[in-house]
Parts: C-alpha cells; sequence; structure tokens
C-alpha cells in the first residue's frame, strides 16, 4: 500500500488568517464562516503548493503529514 502526503489543519491553532488559501487555492479555501476547507487532502502530486501553504500559516496550524 502506497502511503499519501496529506494536508491537516490544527483546529485548536487555526485563526483563520487565510494565508493557506492565498497560497494555494487549488487545495484549500475559507468558508464563509471564515474557516479553512481542505479541498484536496492527498497532496502527493502537489507538493511545492502544499509546503508554500504551510509556510505561509502564521499560526502554524497546517502540517503535511
Amino acid at each position: 500500500m502506497t502511503k499519501g502526503a496529506f494536508l491537516r489543519i490544527d483546529r485548536d491553532r487555526c485563526e483563520g488568517h487565510g494565508q493557506c488559501a492565498i497560497m494555494a487555492p487549488d487545495l484549500l479555501h475559507l468558508d464563509d464562516a471564515g474557516e479553512v476547507v481542505i479541498d484536496v487532502a492527498d497532496v502527493s502530486d502537489r507538493m511545492e503548493a502544499a509546503r508554500k501553504a504551510v509556510q505561509a500559516c502564521p499560526a502554524i496550524a497546517l502540517s503535511i503529514e
């Protein structure tokens, strides 16, 4: 079985800045309540965009596992 790389949000840390969604709009978005929503969880083939999103998070709430 092949393991993928997945985006994860620590909801306790997320402050809804939205920088991740700005950096990777094809992977994430903010909903109407300002919550980050992961649209593409398995980012194995989109690692560059996923890393940019993780690095952009000022609350360090987003990670790749």
